[in-house]
């Protein structure tokens, strides 16, 4: 089976990704960047292992032997779900194998927003460190004793809340209803952003939740609270929480994710020390690869067998 991955290997995953020669995936790569070598490429494909750059109705026209879009990962928000079904494209996403590492970057988000990480980190570098004044002690302050709000109760928030609560902190999430079991008190989201210290994101962005975090939710989160997003960046009206951090009204944020990726460098998110940020790679790590490259390999061999397919969402 011909398999294209769109993403940039290093020699570790390239020496992954050739191994599946035995098991009958003829696996070929290129860039982000490369969109030649991408359409090139997605005219042989019968399985596409998608990533992050949006798969276009364009895209899935040029291909006309597809009959898989396997996300290596959750979201499907990149994919033109109705061109695919209009081909009977099959598409499958892989809950699950990335929880852990997004739980961890999420936590790693708040607590280097709670302590200036990145202000401090480039002032220690300019001999600046120990000058700072005391402005930056009443600013930052520990996790415990803080009431954290998760937006949001999948895999991510289910693995993150126990941490949470081990750490001394009070949680809360949001949902559609109350999940039996889980790690934290209920609320409805108005009231949860009321309470929250910390507001953390884990839900998809989807018609409903797009721009849910705007000027009217800051309006409601507590002053001085802290923002992180570890989810998608169209949850975030990115004009109105830059307002927010301006004024004070919002003390931090902790971004992953970004309504334009890659950001633009003139974002102002980028030019804030109360601001911490990353590209979009909370889940990437080598066990969540591992893991994924398991699942993406499963359904092509599924896909050949005339099997039912893991995780199929359209």
């Amino acid at each position: 089976m011909n398999v294209l991955l769109r993403y940039d290997c290093g020699p570790r995953l390239a020496a992954r990704l050739a191994g599946f020669k035995a098991e009958g995936l003829d696996i070929a790569t290129c860039s982000e960047a490369d969109d030649a070598g991408y359409a090139r490429h997605m005219a042989d494909a019968e399985a596409l292992w998608h990533v992050l750059k949006p798969v276009t109705a364009a895209h899935i026209a040029g291909a006309p032997r597809l009959k898989l879009i396997q996300k290596i990962g959750v979201g499907v928000n990149t994919i033109d779900l109705e061109a695919a079904k209009a081909r009977g494209i099959a598409v499958c996403n892989m809950p699950g194998t990335n929880s852990r590492a997004v739980a961890e970057m999420a936590l790693l988000l708040m607590l280097a927003a709670l302590r200036r990480l990145s202000a401090l980190d480039a002032a220690t570098r300019k001999g600046q460190g120990w000058a700072l004044g005391p402005r930056l002690q009443e600013e930052y302050g520990e996790l415990g004793g803080r009431t954290v709000g998760l937006v949001g109760y999948g895999a991510i928030p289910a693995l993150l809340a126990p941490v949470l609560a081990a750490l001394g902190a009070r949680v809360l999430y949001t949902a559609r209803s109350a999940k039996p079991g889980a790690r934290g008190e209920f609320r409805a989201l108005p009231d949860l952003l009321a309470e929250a210290d910390i507001v953390s994101l884990h839900v998809p962005l989807t018609p409903e939740t797009a721009n849910m975090i705007d000027a009217k939710s800051i309006a409601r989160m507590k002053p001085g609270a802290i923002l992180v997003n570890t989810a998608r960046g169209g949850l975030v009206d990115e004009g109105d929480l830059v307002e927010a951090l301006i004024h004070g009204r919002i003390a931090a944020a902790g971004l992953d994710v970004f309504v334009r990726e890659p950001v633009a460098p003139d974002n102002a998110l980028l030019t804030m020390d109360n601001v911490v940020v990353a590209p979009h790679v909370a889940w990437l790590t080598p066990e969540t690869l591992a893991r994924s490259l398991g699942v993406a390999a499963e359904n092509c061999r599924r896909l050949a067998a005339g099997e039912a397919l893991l995780h199929r969402v359209a």
